[in-house]
């Protein structure tokens, strides 16, 4: 472990782990790697611990803030950083689990907040229902993962711009006017977003078709896979990739009457949706078969929020970005009603997703330190 500077005051600490599901590789590299920030000459009773399905979180905004707060905090990856097509969530918990366990063991944390962000939202609802009551099953032919069932269960839980679960974000913006997933170009011009016909603001009827063409997409890709799987498999095969084109296509990206909020408007994560539809680049543009039905699945994903969410009673955070454009106060408001926690708070920052504007993040870092203060410190 290596200890480097980066901002002044904190103390930035590498550490490499195996899990017990993964050696370190033979090039030397650990599956479960991050950075843990604390206060120079402090040893925190209280730590945030972050991960995300294949993000790298090692370097996340927050960390500097939170440890000149007090507040330890560890950037936590997976194996499955950058390797999201391989992702299996027993094993991304079991290593989310080695995060924990270091902190309670090593640094002696005796409160442990765990961070949703983003797509983590779902993923470390995930670890904190499975640690209190073990429920996932893996993936048809395969074992659960060992340690799943050995999980140190977290304090604390909070959402930060957070979506619902990668399923229900993919199908949202998912293009519905897709009418073949072999060929990009192909469109019905009746579902055309972009189709001047159907220019915004959209009517409540073109919505309803549209929404429900999109959850049919989902399901129809989803059935296309299990027969895909299935004829593989008698091949010999185990899996296969495969291309999901035009998802930066949600009604609420292109019209800012719907849902209105303080973000720009005609813009999405990768800039103008019409453009950034056609291109290559979106989420779940790279698959493969299994990836889908444990990732992208509406109908066979385990990485859903809600069903976790129902499970967590501990005290809980979720913190809406008001300018965000690609997650928004209903994805934030589910999360909150999901939870089964009686101690829950609601709030909101006048920012963007990755909380850029000035003094946003000192802002969230204020809201959390003070969240926190009032419960453990």
């Amino acid at each position: 472990m290596n200890r480097t500077s980066g901002t002044p005051g904190v103390i930035r600490e590498f550490v490499g782990l195996p899990s017990p599901t993964a050696r370190r590789a033979g090039a030397g590299g650990h599956p479960c790697r991050g950075l843990y920030r604390r206060g120079v000459g402090r040893k925190p009773k209280v730590a945030m611990i972050a991960a995300h399905f294949q993000i790298d979180f090692s370097e996340h905004y927050l960390a500097d803030y939170m440890a000149t707060r007090g507040i330890g905090f560890l950037g936590w990856n997976t194996r499955f950083r950058g390797f999201e097509t391989s992702f299996l969530l027993d094993h991304a918990l079991v290593d989310i689990g080695v995060g924990v366990r270091w902190l309670r063991e090593t640094q002696a944390v005796e409160t442990i907040v765990l961070l949703g962000n983003s797509g983590g939202g779902s993923l470390m609802a995930a670890y904190r229902a499975q640690a209190l009551e073990p429920g996932l099953t893996p993936l048809a032919g395969m074992r659960p993962a060992a340690g799943l069932a050995d999980l140190l269960p977290a304090d604390g839980y909070v959402a930060s711009a957070a979506h619902p679960g990668r399923p229900d974000v993919l199908t949202a913006w998912m293009d519905a006017a897709v009418v073949d997933e072999n060929d990009p170009v192909a469109t019905d011009p009746e579902l055309d977003l972009f189709n001047a016909r159907n220019s915004p603001p959209y009517s409540s009827e073109f919505l309803t078709r549209y929404r429900s063409a999109q959850v049919a997409r989902n399901n129809a890709i989803t059935d296309w896979v299990e027969n895909e799987l299935k004829r593989i498999r008698a091949a010999g095969f185990s899996d296969r990739p495969f291309t999901v084109m035009r998802t930066w296509a949600d009604p609420r990206m292109v019209d800012p009457t719907l849902e209105p909020t303080k973000r720009e408007p005609n813009t999405c994560y990768a800039g103008v949706p019409a453009k950034a539809n056609r291109s290559a680049h979106g989420i779940a543009a790279a698959c493969t078969l299994r990836n889908w039905l444990t990732m992208w699945s509406l109908r066979t994903s385990q990485i859903r929020a809600e069903p976790h969410l129902a499970r967590i009673s501990c005290p809980a955070l979720v913190i809406n970005a008001e300018a965000d454009t690609g997650v928004f106060p209903t994805d934030a408001q589910r999360i909150y009603d999901a939870l089964a926690s009686s101690d829950k708070t609601l709030c909101a920052i006048n920012t963007e997703h990755y909380f850029t504007t000035p003094g946003a993040r000192s802002e969230q870092a204020d809201i959390i330190a003070k969240w926190i203060a009032k419960r453990w410190r």
